[in-house]
């Protein structure tokens, strides 16, 4: 056990104070654990044994190659970047804008929507917040908004896009814990559309606070609506086609995943969007972006193997056996960790440190692992817009570089606090989440 803590407490270092990549880091801290507990040492003719803990190691990076699952991950990728190079977060704010922009503080929340939209597709938090402050931003000024409801707003909307099927974190969450992908992309909805609604009805609170915050803007005749509305039906096709597909048990994740691809190539091309130079530049990202991904997922898994080897889950379970509390105090006590955790490392990171760790003593305690996973990654959404390291906001205050942190930070309290009590609705009617997987699989 000993091992294990001096083994996690080098990993932290290193990622906190050298700053190595995280994938490197719980590579080597389990690589190298791993081979202490197994017992390494010299043989008998004078060579160091590394069979072992190598033939370990191989076998993890064998095996997640090998692995036609993860091919989902690249997949949903590309088809984000061809979404994104085709210019539909322009059609989805304008879109949106035309049904909700004559109200007070429409424009922020047609944002909203536009963000959950992109990043359903997208399923990224940090390209969405950085596409829609290009898109949404100059329109937010124009019409008189603060900076700080503005700005706010991105930030917020942007987290949306690791619950909103397809997310590749839930894939990468699904991976680690040899959960179904497809329960848990359909766990996901119901949490994805009520975060679209509670930062609404958050922009609604800050304006009847103070008015002058988001002015309302030009109402939009129904014809002028129908039209905006035109220009992301082919979007929202492929979204229904994919995610129904799913749903319905049509095909599996992977086959989805395929068919997002192929269906938003085709749409990037008859939007005349790809030229050579820019489809070469989106694989070539999809490229870079996957391999990343995947040397992520290996650092992980052979960590977890150490976690694993050194018992540190079952030493957890016993520790919380002995503190006789109920079981949703320790989820509580996780969810707490995550929260501090968020000050700290960004989702992917906060994710691959911890789930090893806390599943197995989760699973133990009766909990459903597709429950759990949604309320981490709701967790990890709070963590990316609150105080000191909020990644969405870093992002954005480097995208629109005269808004100070600070004025993001204030104007984000509202919908932090929301995104709280859409946590703890989760945690404690665990059917809000369960209802959709239950009804299609169970």
């Amino acid at each position: 056990m000993s091992i294990m803590l001096i083994g996690f407490a080098v990993l932290l270092f290193i990622i906190i104070v050298v700053r190595m990549p995280i994938a490197f880091a719980m590579g080597l801290v389990g690589f190298f654990g791993f081979a202490v507990m197994m017992g390494l040492g010299w043989d008998n003719l004078g060579s160091f044994r590394w069979t072992g803990v190598l033939s370990m190691a191989a076998n993890r990076v064998a095996d997640t190659v090998q692995n036609y699952s993860l091919s989902i991950i690249p997949l949903f990728i590309l088809m984000g970047n061809l979404v994104m190079r085709s210019g539909l977060s322009h059609e989805l704010y304008n879109a949106s804008n035309a049904f909700l922009g004559h109200r007070k503080g429409g424009l922020a929340m047609a944002t909203v929507v536009a963000c959950g939209g992109f990043s359903a597709i997208s399923g990224s938090s940090l390209a969405t917040s950085a596409t829609m402050a290009r898109v949404a931003m100059p329109s937010m000024r124009k019409y008189g908004y603060s900076d700080s409801l503005a700005s706010a707003t991105i930030a917020a909307g942007g987290t949306l896009g690791i619950l909103i099927p397809p997310s590749v974190i839930l894939v990468v969450y699904g991976l680690l814990t040899e959960t179904s992908i497809r329960e848990l992309f359909a766990a996901g909805l119901v949490p994805g559309i009520m975060g679209i609604l509670f930062y609404m009805a958050a922009v609604r609170w800050v304006v009847w606070r103070d008015p002058s915050a988001g002015p309302a803007g030009d109402k939009m005749p129904w014809k002028e609506r129908f039209i905006a509305l035109k220009g992301v039906i082919g979007i929202l096709s492929l979204f229904v086609l994919v995610m129904g597909g799913i749903y319905l048990g049509v095909f599996t994740p992977t086959e989805a995943a395929g068919i997002g691809a192929g269906g938003a190539f085709l749409i990037a091309l008859l939007r005349k969007s790809l030229t050579w130079t820019t489809l070469f530049e989106t694989l070539s990202d999809t490229a870079r972006t996957t391999v990343m991904l995947f040397v992520v997922i290996i650092g992980a898994l052979i960590f977890s193997d150490f976690v694993n080897r050194a018992g540190l889950p079952g030493y957890l379970l016993e520790l919380v056996t002995t503190m006789d509390v109920a079981p949703i105090v320790v989820i509580l006590a996780i969810m707490g960790i995550y929260l501090l955790l968020g000050m700290i490392f960004e989702s992917l990171s906060m994710m691959l440190l911890t789930i090893p760790i806390f599943y197995p003593v989760v699973a133990s305690l009766g909990y459903d692992l597709v429950w759990f996973g949604i309320a981490v990654v709701i967790a990890i959404e709070i963590s990316l817009i609150t105080p000191p390291v909020g990644m969405n906001v870093f992002v954005l205050s480097a995208v629109i570089r005269d808004i100070k942190t600070g004025t993001i930070f204030k104007g984000v309290t509202p919908f932090w606090f929301v995104d709280i009590i859409r946590l703890l609705l989760v945690l404690f009617i665990a059917q809000i989440t369960l209802f959709l997987p239950q009804l299609l699989y169970r």
